[in-house]
């Protein structure tokens, strides 16, 4: 988290976004996530994005203890966006006929080309870094 906060929330804005952020991997490590994916605009250059994406890896989680918001996708994730700032999908969830969520972040949007994301590995125990 320390790398991406470095790396990513340089302006207060982008600050503002990483809290989210940090709020949407507490909510996961909480019910034992241990890997989370973030990409998007916040992930660029861009001076002003306008949120983050990303996905999570739900194995062995406890599902009973995760955030509902979470599995809330209704409104174009509205409920997600309110609360987190960002938007975050199940990445071995389809997000299409034959293609998993972690799969569509790593393709970029307009070339069709393959990208690269940023995999943020959670604490089990404690407070996040």
């Amino acid at each position: 988290m320390t790398e991406v906060a470095l790396a990513f929330a340089t302006t207060p804005h982008r600050q503002w976004l990483f809290e989210g952020f940090q709020r949407v991997a507490e909510a996961l490590r909480t019910a034992g996530c241990s890997i989370v994916y973030l990409d998007g605009s916040f992930t660029t250059g861009k001076p002003h994005p306008e949120d983050y994406d990303g996905c999570w890896d739900h194995t062995g989680m406890d599902f009973a203890r995760l955030d509902p918001v979470l599995l809330d996708f209704s409104n174009k994730r509205a409920a997600q966006k309110r609360k987190f700032l960002g938007e975050m999908f199940p990445a071995f969830t389809n997000n299409g006929p034959g293609e998993i969520f972690l799969e569509f972040f790593q393709i970029e949007k307009f070339s069709g080309q393959p990208k690269g994301i940023i995999r943020v590995f959670l604490a089990p125990k404690g407070p996040m870094p």
